[in-house]
């Protein structure tokens, strides 16, 4: 009997971690479609649960980053939501493919225009972003979470040094090592062009060469079929006289 109550004391014991742990995951996040590459441009979902069982999610705000602003930011139509894209002035402007950009997308609102998100569910919210900076390792997006009882969460806490997750942990966007494909990527040197045309031209002889031998060994194909048949009718006539 004690060994079970043990037992049925363990199991609620382990059920009851899991629930705190999974209450404490459900937060705000942001996760790229693919990766998000230094340098290039990505889409990204914002992932939105709603954690209260007597209230919905209504409205989403994402604050962008002030320190690595993007100068491209365009939200995905989500149906059932309304977007708001908010610009600012910026301190110092940035040069995007050589021209000069003096104002960046701030914040971007959505706002339900029905029910909005219900408990037991969550919702994502897309975006395409960028340039994304080549001297971060990561983004910071503060979020506003509100519910339709009007209470606010503020998801704004930013990582630790120590790899703690905080209470209540704004989405970060982690970069990876830009990619060759992507936009504002280092074009290739010379020697490497150079080298892709010579075997480029390389293929094309080879091709050439190759429909060349095609050709004439079509032609002597020709030839043979004409010489053959030329053969039979010489061998018919040759017999026709033979027998008159």
């Amino acid at each position: 009997m004690n060994v079970s109550r043990i037992a049925l004391a363990g199991g609620v014991a382990a059920s009851t971690v899991l629930l705190l742990a999974g209450t404490a995951s459900a937060h705000v996040s942001v996760q790229p479609q693919g990766e998000a590459a230094k340098g290039g441009y990505a889409t990204v979902n914002f992932k939105v649960p709603n954690e209260r069982d007597d209230a919905s999610t209504v409205k989403l705000e994402v604050n962008f980053p002030t320190d690595h602003p993007l100068a491209s930011v365009s939200p995905q139509p989500v149906s059932g939501w309304k977007i708001d894209v908010t610009k600012s002035k910026l301190a110092e402007p940035l040069d995007v493919h050589g021209k000069k950009i003096n104002e960046a997308v701030s914040k971007v609102t959505w706002t339900a225009e029905g029910d909005g998100i219900e408990a037991g569910y969550f919702q994502q919210f897309p975006l395409s972003v960028g340039q994304l900076p080549e001297d971060a390792d990561q983004l910071v997006f503060k979020a506003l979470q509100t519910y339709s009882n009007k209470e606010v969460v503020r998801w704004i806490e930013e990582p630790t040094e120590g790899g703690e997750e905080p209470e209540s942990p704004a989405p970060v966007l982690a970069l990876t090592a830009p990619s060759a494909g992507a936009h504002g990527a280092a074009a290739p040197d010379d020697k490497h062009s150079e080298a892709a045309e010579t075997k480029q031209t390389t293929a094309s002889s080879d091709d050439t060469s190759s429909s060349g031998t095609d050709s004439t060994a079509r032609v002597l194909g020709i030839v043979g079929i004409v010489v053959g048949v030329a053969g039979v009718a010489f061998g018919v006539l040759a017999g026709r006289r033979r027998s008159v």
